[in-house]
């Protein structure tokens, strides 16, 4: 085999390792998060204002789930859902980044130490824990790790195999820049940076970088320039993720680029003195060389002072950060939007469904208060003499009744798409509960409208209902008013039995009140009080506010999955 099919072999399998890196670290996460998918969201979600307190937090949920960008797409999500403040986002991802730099001392290791006896017990254990339907997760975190542990073996034979200490060309070409120039220095930043936006993964650009640099033939301070792009490429699929999102989230990402740039520019400005501190902290005397199986551990090194030295820096400026990315990014004027768009679900955050699904349930929430609203529009619109602001009413419910239909549809679409991918038990029991949720909130809104259309005609028959009709219509709207307050009031976990109780309470008291109040509707009609097209119309109300009444309970069962 000629040297150039040697060449393009190599390659091949370089691009092979670097897929299964990839794929390894992305099985870790997903794994990671299913496993603690409800801690990790009461983490993330109950964090405290404590910029301390939320850098840690980020710290350690990245150090776990192993991916920085999981972790600021987690929080851009959370800022998009209204859990998060901007700047309780800011300190989260200052510590994501810390937390990112476990990835870089694990790659080190993968040079330093054979991996290999580690990477089949892991295989084996991994499959059988598969099969174990309970440890399912489990065996997919092992799997993932052999898979990096694998790539890492692969790529530290490859460099080997390469032998680019001994390739002319290859040395040439490297020596041939100037690595005392800071333009160097930024044309090899750039490049960092531009090949992390394309990959979209630091952990594959970081593993070509330790390559290269473990044959001693990209110089460090050029490897070092590669990590510094690394970390400005990362913040890409973040601020990728906040296009489609609210203003918020879309400055959370801002502030994560930001961040990282402003540690690029203050490095840059002490570059030298810095590198040549790192070195000394390894041990590795950059002027010698014949270390390389230090490289690995300088660029790893590096990665954690700049991060950690960053973040220092920068964890006490979290306001001036925050007022300066609300002064880049000011909030637009916009027209009113449509009731149809969803304020919270963006289709382009649907990148970790534990999130994904508390995005839904926020909507879910929302979905919930129009509904109440518009039963509330209804109560307004009964009794109501004056023509055109009975027509103005009516156009409204109507409008919200074909809100509701949307709101049904879209919530309904995105978590079909989010029930497409892996999820926990758990995850999926939660995305039934919500599927029905959002039917029953629908068929409420159908029952309000079917309401304001009895009204209507009403209205145009010229008819009138009596006192004692207008008396018990609002004494059962009074009763399908309280079971909407008990339900909601349901959601939250230490009220859950109580709440249900009471809305069992309240729906047999609908049921008995619409029993009394039919028989008393038919004697009366027989009795001639009142004629039957009005005993019809009183009728129609008192049967659609019982199903209204059923409609409710549903959601309160559906909410606790009943």
């Amino acid at each position: 085999m000629n040297t150039e099919q040697n060449y393009l072999m190599i390659g091949l399998r370089i691009l092979g390792a670097l897929g299964l890196l990839i794929y390894g670290m992305r099985l870790m996460s997903e794994a990671l998060q299913k496993m603690a998918g409800p801690q990790l969201r009461n983490i993330l979600a109950r964090i405290t204002t404590n910029r301390l307190t939320g850098m840690l937090t980020g710290t350690f949920v990245t150090c776990a789930v192993q991916s920085s960008s999981a972790t600021t797409v987690m929080t851009v999500s959370f800022v998009s859902a209204g859990l998060l403040t901007l700047a309780q986002a800011i300190s989260v991802i200052m510590g994501a980044n810390i937390g990112t730099t476990l990835t870089a001392w694990i790659m080190s290791l993968g040079y330093a130490v054979d991996l290999t006896n580690v990477v089949f017990p892991a295989f084996l254990v991994g499959m059988i824990l598969i099969y174990k339907q309970r440890y399912r997760y489990v065996g997919d975190f092992l799997f993932g790790i052999a898979f990096l542990f694998m790539s890492l073996v692969m790529l530290s034979t490859a460099g080997k195999d390469l032998d680019l200490e001994h390739n002319e060309a290859a040395v040439a070409f490297f020596a041939s820049f100037n690595t005392d120039s800071h333009l160097t220095i930024l044309l090899f930043l750039a490049i960092g940076t531009l090949i992390t936006c394309l990959v979209q993964s630091s952990a594959a650009v970081m593993a070509i970088t330790i390559l290269l640099c473990s044959t001693e033939v990209l110089p460090i301070h050029l490897g070092i320039a590669l990590v510094m792009g690394e970390n400005i490429g990362t913040t890409a699929t973040a601020n990728l993720a906040a296009l489609g999102a609210g203003t918020e989230a879309r400055r959370a990402a801002l502030a994560h680029l930001l961040f990282n740039v402003f540690g690029v520019i203050w490095v840059l400005i002490v570059f030298f003195p810095f590198v040549d501190i790192v070195c000394n902290l390894v041990g590795y005397d950059a002027k010698v060389g014949g270390q390389a199986e230090k490289l690995p551990v300088v660029l790893a090194m590096f990665h954690t002072c700049f991060n950690v030295l960053n973040t220092f820096v920068l964890i006490g400026l979290v306001p001036q950060i925050e007022r300066l990315v609300r002064w880049l990014m000011p909030d637009k004027t916009q027209k009113q939007q449509d009731g149809r768009q969803l304020m919270y679900i963006r289709a382009n955050l649907v990148q970790t469904p534990e999130i994904a699904v508390l995005q839904a349930q926020k909507e879910t929430v929302r979905f919930a208060d129009n509904v109440r609203n518009m039963f509330s529009m209804v109560q307004e619109l009964f009794g109501e003499e004056d023509e055109k602001r009975f027509a103005k009413g009516f156009e409204q419910i109507e409008y919200e009744e074909d809100m509701t239909d949307s709101m049904e549809i879209e919530i309904a679409n995105y978590l079909e798409q989010v029930s497409n991918d892996h999820l926990s038990d758990e995850t999926k029991q939660h995305i039934r509960q919500l599927m029905r949720e959002v039917s029953e909130l629908e068929s409420i809104g159908d029952a309000c409208f079917n309401l304001a259309r009895i009204m209507k005609r009403r209205m145009e028959s010229g008819r009138a209902f009596t006192q004692q009709q207008i008396n018990d219509i609002k004494a059962m709207m009074t009763l399908c008013s309280n079971a909407m307050t008990s339900s909601r009031n349901g959601k939250e976990l230490e009220n859950f039995k109580r709440s249900v109780k009471e809305a069992y309470r309240i729906e047999q008291d609908i049921n008995a009140m619409r029993n009394r109040l039919k028989a008393a509707n038919i004697e009366a009609v027989n009795s001639h009080q009142y004629d039957y097209a009005v005993g019809t119309l009183f009728g129609d109300m008192v049967d659609e506010l019982e199903k209204l009444g059923d409609y409710v309970l549903n959601v309160a069962e559906a909410r606790h999955g009943l």
